[in-house]
């Protein structure tokens, strides 16, 4: 049996290329958001809006209506907050209802929805209680059924899909305590003995990892004269002999989340428990997340929708100077932003969701702008709140309640909703993995005339190339439709707002965003990839003007089904407006900005510089090293795993 792995060192450009490897490679269906950052608005891909079938629709809302009636009389968010832990009483419940198989096929015991049910689902359990919807989305959207479902053998899928689909819990176990978006460096090895393969390692942040009875592991394999080793991944139970729960995580917020740290200890893992071949664990885990990144945008419509309540409640219920606080400009401003903006988040999940469902375009941007757009507004919708709710959104709901009054749990919300910012891939690594997936078309053509490593003779082909692309590329970004008065005149029937000015606006941006990338490319060739700041901006205008597509496309759904047409093409009018000014403010600071000061402060802060500034406090962070000792090795410490039965 050979040795278990040392922990890698891999430099930069190592990472680099471990990441890249792991990408889809390939566009072999359409992309509304790839086109949009090429310059070309294709309003086609996205209207008419996609809708369920009719069967699949049934199915959906029976479920909902069912686990509606559950999270109302089965789930006490206050008790979960209160004892940072889901009842076990709770959880087999929503065992009995089938919500763990909601995604899972019928013939393996589950319940088949489709991802627009399933988000909607989601969004419900969320509100309920967030916990409950972390569960239930680690279980399935990341956990063992998806890569399961997409790379599993058929004896697998037999084997444990049915499982999944009604009792056991499942958790996805990536990171390390030494390794998070870098995945180059995972160092927890699986060493091919026989008929098995022997893991060993530690893994953090487990989400579900506290309960679950199945693992998806990912785990390096080394190389051999036989394979190419490389990051792998395993189906595990987790009560196999040499694992241990060493730790039940507690955060800021989601106290009744089941995370912790697992060790793994000369683990034996059947290799019949391997998805896909050695090495492919990193593109099993990515493209498991196409998907499953749209289930956090789904909780973000939850809460988006009970803050709009809440602050509609309060806010006319309320009185200052004479008048309800939302009759006062100031915070009138607020729960316009808060209803726009869950309008819109809702519009993109249900939008991205329902394109999964038909799998006719690929929606590896749209759902990672999903989840980048949605993160982000919906943690500014539960601030906002707190900020009407003033010092009662401070104030906890258990105290509120114990002095009289309406216990409204706003600021937990806020502690709650503060980690999708960094949950399922950060704000700052989805801002750089979606500007490559946006700048693909460029590299595809000019990657090799900015590659250092490259031969002169290949910078040639690839200027050749390059040249012949961008001689058609480069006029078409020069006019289009946006400037035409009469373009999507659908979207301005009589007596409704003009949502065609807000797409034409959209297509002017889309031909904007592209010269303005082409440029940059131009400017900073291989440096373009250090431009984080810049490359940040470009993927937060797309994501504005995803949005605003999203947004209007639903509008004239509901206006041509007579469901409240009239009142959403109002929400997407000022959702626009709104939007169309962030969009401009973010283009003015893709070349007008502080980040070549900000590098120089930063070099000063990181050498010492600056030390002088931090003089006059008290340090009550306590001692201990940076990074846990992951070690591999035996543990020392006790097991914290709980089944639920």
């Amino acid at each position: 049996m050979t040795a278990p792995l040392d922990k890698p060192r891999v430099t930069e450009r190592e990472a680099r290329q471990v990441a890249e490897a792991a990408r889809e490679q390939d566009w072999r269906k359409p992309s509304f958001a790839k086109e949009l950052f090429l310059g070309r608005f294709r309003l086609d891909l996205i209207h008419p809006h996609p809708l369920p079938d009719a069967e699949d629709a049934r199915r959906g809302e029976a479920f909902l209506a069912k686990l509606h009636t559950f999270c109302e009389t089965r789930i006490d968010g206050a008790l979960i907050e209160r004892e940072a832990r889901i009842p076990d009483e709770t959880i087999n419940g929503l065992k009995e209802l089938g919500a763990l198989g909601m995604k899972i096929d019928t013939k393996y015991g589950g319940l088949g929805l489709t991802q627009v049910y399933y988000n909607r689902a989601l969004s419900l359990a969320g509100s309920a209680s967030p916990a409950v919807g972390a569960l239930l989305s680690a279980h399935q959207s990341i956990g063992v059924p998806q890569p399961l479902k997409q790379f599993g053998t058929q004896e697998q899928k037999d084997a444990f899909l049915p499982r999944l689909a009604r009792t056991d819990i499942s958790a996805f176990l990536l990171t390390e305590p030494d390794v998070g978006s870098d995945p180059a460096r995972l160092a927890t090895s699986a060493v091919r003995d026989g008929d098995s393969y022997v893991l060993d390692g530690v893994k953090l942040w487990t989400t579900n990892g506290v309960v679950a009875d199945l693992l998806v592991v990912m785990a390096r394999v080394p190389r051999s004269e036989e394979s190419k080793g490389g990051i792998t991944a395993f189906i595990v139970e987790a009560d196999s002999p040499g694992i241990t729960v060493e730790n039940r995580n507690a955060f800021m917020g989601l106290r009744g989340l089941e995370n912790g740290v697992t060790r793994f200890h000369q683990v034996r893992v059947p290799a019949a428990n391997r998805i896909g071949p050695e090495g492919a664990g990193l593109k099993i885990a990515l493209t498991t997340l196409n998907t499953g990144r749209l289930s956090l945008p789904a909780m973000c419509v939850g809460a988006g929708k009970w803050c709009l309540k809440i602050a509609r409640e309060w806010s006319a219920e309320r009185e200052q100077w004479g008048r309800p606080v939302g009759r006062h400009e100031a915070v009138g401003a607020k729960i316009s932003f808060i209803a726009a903006t869950t309008f819109a988040i809702e519009a993109v999940v249900d939008l991205s969701s329902q394109m999964a469902d038909e799998d006719r375009n690929d929606i590896r941007i749209e759902a990672a702008l999903a989840k980048l757009y949605g993160s982000e507004m919906g943690w500014l919708i539960a601030d906002e709140l707190v900020q009407i709710r003033g010092g009662r959104g401070f104030e906890t709901a258990e105290s509120l309640a114990a002095r009289g009054e309406r216990p409204v749990p706003a600021e937990q919300l806020l502690r709650d909703m503060r980690i999708n910012r960094i949950f399922e891939g950060s704000t700052e690594i989805m801002h750089l993995l979606i500007a490559r997936e946006a700048v693909d078309a460029h590299l595809s053509v000019a990657g090799d005339l900015i590659d250092p490593d490259t031969s002169l003779s290949d910078k040639a082909k690839a200027g050749a190339q390059a040249t012949a692309f961008y001689a058609r590329w480069l006029p078409k970004l020069v006019a289009g439709p946006g400037q035409l008065p009469g373009s999507y005149a659908a979207f301005h029937p009589e007596g409704h707002p003009d949502l065609a000015a807000h797409l034409r606006h959209v297509e002017r941006c889309s031909r904007k965003l592209a010269r303005s990338t082409f440029y940059a490319m131009s400017r900073w060739q291989g440096k373009m990839e250090t431009k984080q700041g810049f490359l940040g901006r470009i993927v937060d205008i797309g994501a504005e003007l995803f949005a605003m597509s999203a947004a209007c496309v639903r509008a004239e759904l509901l206006r041509a089904s007579d469901d409240h047409g009239r009142e959403a093409y109002q929400l997407a009018d000022a959702f626009c407006h709104q939007a169309r000014i962030r969009v401009d403010e973010l283009f003015g600071r893709l070349w007008a900005n502080t980040d070549e000061l900000d590098r120089k402060v930063v070099s000063g802060v990181l050498s010492g510089t600056y030390t002088w500034l931090e003089q006059g406090i008290v340090d009550a962070s306590g001692e201990g090293p940076w990074i846990a000792d992951a070690t591999p090795g035996p543990s020392t410490a006790d097991d914290v795993h709980r089944r639920i039965r």
